[in-house]
């Protein structure tokens, strides 16, 4: 079957929900708060300024996500856009959903004079996706990533 790309819209409200419980899962073992994390899918779907998803379709059915947000560089002069999110469904996972993804998010970048790069994070023992992302032509930075989660005087929406 053939694999299409759009973006998503509120009617994969539901999608996006689920299948970014089961990217928690998968990755880090975490379960989300169901209505903390519904009202972050429907932020961003409703707020263009916050992001925008991305799915991938076979046969009428969504069976990946990936999610952009922004970030500008005053080095640079230009808009990153960040990865995030990123989902394909066991049944589809090895079938080049993430490839597809991931081009028409570089090719809708490279469209924008705006944008100057296309980044992501992910956790650091992921061989597979290492190379997958290496393959598509990405490249390891110097950079680390910390965090302060949850900030001083809220709860965490994460267990």
């Amino acid at each position: 079957m053939t694999l299409s790309v759009r973006r998503a819209t509120p009617a994969d409200e539901a999608t996006l929900v689920m299948f970014n419980k089961a990217i928690a899962w998968e990755t880090e073992h975490k379960r989300l708060d169901p209505a903390v994390l519904a009202a972050g899918v429907r932020a961003v779907l409703a707020d263009p300024a916050r992001g925008f998803y991305t799915v991938a379709e076979r046969g009428g059915e969504v069976v990946g996500q990936m999610m952009i947000t922004f970030e500008w560089s005053d080095w640079r002069n230009g808009w990153f856009w960040w990865v995030q999110s990123v989902y394909v469904h066991e049944d589809a996972r090895r079938g080049g959903v993430f490839r597809a993804l991931y081009r028409a998010i570089e090719q809708q970048a490279a469209a924008d004079p705006s944008v100057i790069g296309l980044r992501l994070y992910f956790e650091t023992d992921n061989a597979r996706a290492r190379a997958t992302y290496r393959a598509l032509g990405m490249t390891d930075t110097t950079y680390g990533l910390m965090e302060r989660y949850p900030l001083p005087g809220r709860e965490s929406h994460v267990s």
